[in-house]
């Protein structure tokens, strides 16, 4: 049976393997926020809050220590466990859950349609929407957070849409 995530809770990384007889672990990170395997960081995991006592990076993961994973038979029994946090308060940053299901609209006004999904490539994201069109991300200037739905507004370069109106 699948443990249930509380709700409003991201998905930002996954355990990997244990490492050495004290109880790490390895993290690898889904998100650009490296303050998530910060000491100090909360992580949910298989039903159970977490908190990161002890952190050190290691290439492109983190060796961590969490609170009550104390030897390595408790760090193996949550190897792959998928990390799950509080959002971080950012206005600044896009974030894929408050895009998804947003109407996108063009700096004229112009409703381009809603996103249905945000599609990780490697020059830009690219928000993906009901009618097909691929909106790299770069071309966002805005996101209003207090509509209802949330709006994001696109100024994009002409003939973007060419092939879908077409």
């Amino acid at each position: 049976m699948r443990d249930v995530v509380p709700e409003g809770l991201l998905e930002v990384g996954k355990l990997g393997r244990a490492h050495g007889v004290r109880g790490d672990l390895f993290v690898d990170l889904t998100t650009d926020h490296t303050e998530r395997a910060d000491v100090g960081a909360r992580l949910w995991a298989r039903g159970t809050w977490y908190t990161i006592e002890r952190s050190n990076r290691a290439n492109r993961r983190f060796r961590v220590h969490l609170t009550g994973v104390d030897d390595r038979s408790d760090a193996e029994a949550l190897t792959g466990a998928v990390l799950y946090a509080e959002p971080i308060d950012d206005a600044e940053a896009l974030w894929i859950h408050l895009i998804i299901g947003a109407d996108v609209v063009e700096t004229d006004g112009t409703r381009r349609g809603s996103c249905v999904s945000v599609i990780d490539n490697p020059a830009a994201d690219l928000l993906e929407l009901d009618s097909g069109a691929l909106v790299p991300a770069t071309f966002v200037t805005g996101i209003d957070r207090d509509a209802d739905p949330v709006v994001v507004t696109i100024d994009p370069p002409e003939g973007l849409f060419d092939l879908i109106e077409g």
